[in-house]
């Protein structure tokens, strides 16, 4: 399953004028069955090409960028985020409102994303591995976005298909969470797995 996308599977910018609304609309919708609050102040965000499509359309728009190089460059640093049916991939997000108490957080929470993980039902926890673009720890603090990639054995990728439950979790010493996800969540990562 090819999952990566190709200059021939992007809308033209004058194209992507037009249906913007609505392929927003579906963006929102879509991506409310990827995300997953982890406590108050953490959230995963399950990316796929249908993400990545709409961060790609929107960069292109934004830099109105329209030539092939151009268009290829955008691929080069989004298609790393799609999974490649073996694995989710999430962005991870460290949210606090209050810009003092966020870089407060930053420094208690430092090395946080070492921390999360994905559990199938039957199987152990799998930790992520982090950030493969840049290192995204500096100065004894966490950043506030990380890139995450959770590798799966075939036999979770069989259970998960067989509607096993997942949880996911953190466990950092100043920061526990864990949620079990919903079916329309599990489904939907699911259809990231060949």
């Amino acid at each position: 399953m090819n999952m990566m996308l190709t200059r021939k599977k992007l809308y033209s910018l004058e194209q992507y004028a037009r249906i913007r609304p609505e392929f927003r609309t579906t963006i929102i919708e879509h991506k409310e069955n990827r995300r997953v609050l982890l406590g108050e102040h953490a959230t995963l965000h399950f990316e796929d090409s249908l993400t990545m499509q709409y961060q790609v359309q929107e960069m292109l728009r934004l830099e109105r960028i329209f030539d092939a190089d151009g268009v290829e460059q955008e691929l080069a640093v989004y298609n790393p985020l799609i999974p490649d049916g073996t694995n989710w991939k999430a962005t991870f997000m460290i949210e606090y409102e209050d810009v003092d108490e966020r870089r407060q957080a930053l420094l208690r929470l430092a090395g946080i994303e070492k921390t999360v993980w994905v559990q199938v039902e039957g199987c152990n926890r799998v930790y992520a591995i982090l950030n493969e673009d840049i290192d995204r720890e500096t100065d004894g603090k966490t950043s506030a976005v990380h890139f995450l990639r959770f590798e799966l054995a075939p036999e979770m990728i069989n259970l998960v298909k067989k509607g096993a439950a997942i949880r996911v979790g953190i466990n950092h010493p100043a920061y526990q969470a864990e949620a079990l996800l919903p079916q329309a969540v599990r489904n939907s990562l699911k259809d990231d797995l060949d």
